[in-house]
């Protein structure tokens, strides 16, 4: 199960040669592994070509204008959590120290919320203590998984296999937040009910691990930041 979340990690990374090389492996990791469910290896194979065989630079500018242009897509989980507030720092602390509580010291050149990174924390754990944490932002991985159907990108089939081990509840209705990339308040919105929790506790107030139990809503913004 570790080389699983440690091959979904490197797919929704940001494209190298490396990755384009690494392509046959990741593949064979997955068909190993066999948690992955054959129709999703299946579509995750379409993305595995496109990435081996299209140029590098295509691939880098595609993967910048869905992840990095598009606030509905960031991989940065505390985005669809707190946006822009002040809780995402404390919330980035917690989770800093979740990390380093269990030996794993993350990365200095990216955040601690960022997917692929909490994809390689998870590949460190015992079996259930991973899809335990996984299932903690299901609702964020079905919703992106969604929007990345609705844009008929291969990098949904990532998403949808990383919902499905989450046991991610599907999606009732229509998601608004996808029809304007950049409307918050439609943002806001749609994560108003879901919730999501990493670390042991249930006090949303109480020190360390536990306060990243938060509602999945965006805070209050100054409208003038945004």
């Amino acid at each position: 199960m570790a080389r699983t979340y440690r091959a979904l990690a490197a797919l929704i990374a940001y494209p190298t040669e490396a990755l384009q090389a690494a392509t046959g492996e990741i593949a064979a990791v997955l068909a190993e592994e066999d948690l992955v469910l054959a129709p999703r290896r299946a579509a995750i194979g379409d993305l595995l070509t496109e990435l081996a065989g299209r140029d590098i630079y295509e691939l880098q500018e595609r993967y910048f204008a869905l992840f990095d242009r598009s606030r509905t897509l960031s991989l940065h989980l505390f985005e669809h959590v707190h946006g822009e507030s002040r809780d995402r720092g404390q919330a980035m602390a917690d989770l800093i120290a979740l990390y380093r509580g269990h030996g794993f010291e993350p990365t200095a050149s990216e955040l601690p919320d960022f997917l692929p990174l909490f994809l390689e924390f998870l590949s460190l754990l015992p079996g259930h203590e991973a899809q335990a944490l996984l299932a903690e932002p299901a609702g964020i991985l079905r919703l992106l998984a969604e929007r990345l159907v609705t844009r008929k990108s291969a990098y949904a089939a990532v998403f949808q296999a990383l919902a499905t081990l989450a046991n991610a509840p599907t999606i009732d209705g229509p998601d608004t937040a996808a029809e304007d990339p950049d409307d918050l308040v439609a943002l806001d919105a749609a994560w108003e009910e879901a919730a999501v929790h990493f670390g042991p506790g249930e006090q949303i107030d109480s020190c360390g691990t536990d306060r990243l139990r938060t509602r999945l809503r965006a805070a209050t913004r100054d409208a003038a930041a945004v």
